[in-house]
């Protein structure tokens, strides 16, 4: 059985009764429980009750009862992403134990188009990093080469759809977080418009700017899952009331006839020689299809860096000041504390990586630097924002790589944080302006690492960016993942 296929392939087997979904799930979790020691992407296996889930669907196909848009779809859950009765820890020791007494709202659509919920996959803590490596439980690791990075953070959702050990998975992006690990790991990556997806049951980093988006095999996997957990939500008072939109049809309809501008700051200094060469191919690729390609400079992203950070850390310090391990935490007795002295130690037990940012995100909205730094990004994002608009006049995408170099050993760079906030450059553009983007796998380079082209649409044009983007999907046949 081949676990690679596609979940269009995959829902046809099923509904015709060519293979059970008990088979296939069985199968998954062998998978799982094969490849695990090698890539670490899960933090908790729901094996059991996706058993169980599976015997009901293949119930209802037998007894000719309707199923569900993802008729027993194995699907991975990255573990800052509420699911009611598993755990979501947010791969922190803060909240290892802890489980949701809720779906978010994305798992509860899932749910009711009849996939099942594979488990739930590692991420940076809180979804603080870039590689997965800053996880209370331990790093996961690429597919392709066990000693490099996933990306992050939501790393655990890349690899566990690049091993194949789930079909699709969910991951939430707030700096290029779906897109980082959807390039490390060869996959497809989607960040949608903010406001399209909610983010009702989603742990928050930086409610302004974070969005959750699928990861899967295929572009048109995406646009299934899409079809799903987009809409409007009553409890989340940031999606847009629009009319549903079916992202599968007109899929193939192509580029011909369409502008993509090519962003000039995502492709200079530090970009890795095999990143451009690929991102050359990759606009040869869609000219050749009936695309015209032209230059296009947004030059307010040489600030971009640091006015993502300081905004999105001055968020993540007002949302986890929550965390005083009272209403939830671990196990640590309140006797002979005084309560600040109590709080400080409990915090005392955030990574690294948490640590520096609740730091960072304290000191630029305290009194006297509020306005010099804060307000400052702040008007760097509205002057991206009218650049991004400005540039939308005039072309119908950009195009960049996702990350600017490929793939690196794991500790390779965990202890130099600046290097590591300069690699987001090409993804957290998508984020500061609200825009889509994707990641589409496009070549694998001499060393064997995967390199993967982004693609940005304006707001709400999903279904354009998906076009585009199974285009440039249809113009290149990788190999699979060597695990």
């Amino acid at each position: 059985m081949n676990l690679g296929i596609s979940a269009t392939e995959y829902l046809s087997l099923v509904r015709n009764s060519q293979i059970s979904v008990e088979e296939f799930i069985a199968k998954t979790i062998d998978r799982i429980k094969m490849v695990e020691e090698k890539v670490h992407a899960y933090i908790t296996i729901n094996d059991q009750d996706a058993l169980n889930k599976a015997k009901l669907i293949d119930k209802k196909i037998r007894t000719k009862e309707k199923t569900g848009k993802l008729s027993g779809i194995p699907i991975s859950v990255k573990d800052n992403i509420c699911t009611a009765g598993l755990k979501t820890t947010c791969a922190s020791k803060m909240l290892e134990n802890f489980i949701a007494p809720y779906d978010a709202t994305v798992v509860s659509r899932l749910k009711q188009e009849d996939a099942i919920i594979i488990g739930k996959v590692n991420l940076d803590e809180f979804a603080m990093g870039s590689t997965t490596e800053f996880s209370y439980f331990g790093p996961s690791k690429n597919p392709w080469n066990n000693e490099c990075v996933p990306g992050g953070s939501s790393g655990g959702s890349g690899v566990s759809v690049s091993a194949l050990e789930c079909m699709m998975s969910l991951g939430s992006d707030t700096g290029g977080s779906v897109r980082s690990p959807a390039s490390f790991c060869s996959v497809v990556g989607l960040k949608p418009t903010y406001g399209l997806v909610s983010r009702y049951g989603l742990i928050s980093y930086a409610n302004s700017i974070e969005q959750i988006g699928p990861v899967a095999r295929k572009v048109e996997d995406i646009a299934l899952i899409m079809n799903v957990i987009s809409g409007h939500d009553q409890h989340d008072d940031t999606t847009v009331k629009k009319d549903a939109i079916d992202y599968v049809e007109g899929l193939d309809i192509g580029i011909k006839g369409k502008k993509i501008g090519l962003v000039q700051q995502m492709t200079g200094d530090g970009v890795d020689k095999e990143v451009l060469s690929a991102t050359n191919k990759a606009i040869s690729k869609l000219q050749d299809l009936g695309a015209e390609c032209v230059p296009v400079s947004l030059d307010s992203l040489e600030h971009s860096v640091a006015a993502y950070y300081t905004i999105a850390s001055a968020e993540a310090s007002s949302n986890l000041s929550r965390y005083d391990n009272l209403r939830y935490g671990f196990d640590l007795g309140t006797g002979g504390y005084e309560f600040k002295a109590y709080v400080s130690k409990v915090r005392s037990n955030f990574g690294s990586e948490v640590t520096r940012r609740l730091l960072l995100g304290a000191f630029v909205l305290s009194a006297g630097y509020y306005g010099k730094y804060y307000l400052k990004a702040q008007k760097v994002r509205a002057m991206m924002k009218s650049q991004i608009d400005e540039a939308f006049k005039k072309v119908d995408f950009l195009i960049g790589p996702t990350m600017p170099i490929l793939p690196f050993k794991l500790g390779e760079k965990i202890d130099d944080p600046l290097t590591l906030y300069k690699l987001d450059i090409n993804t957290i553009t998508a984020n500061l302006t609200g825009i889509p983007a994707i990641s589409v796998p496009f070549e694998i380079s001499s060393s064997g690492l995967p390199i993967g082209i982004q693609i940005f649409a304006n707001s709400f044009e999903e279904k354009n960016l998906l076009q585009a983007a199974y285009a440039l999907q249809q113009s290149v046949h990788l190999r699979e993942v060597p695990l």
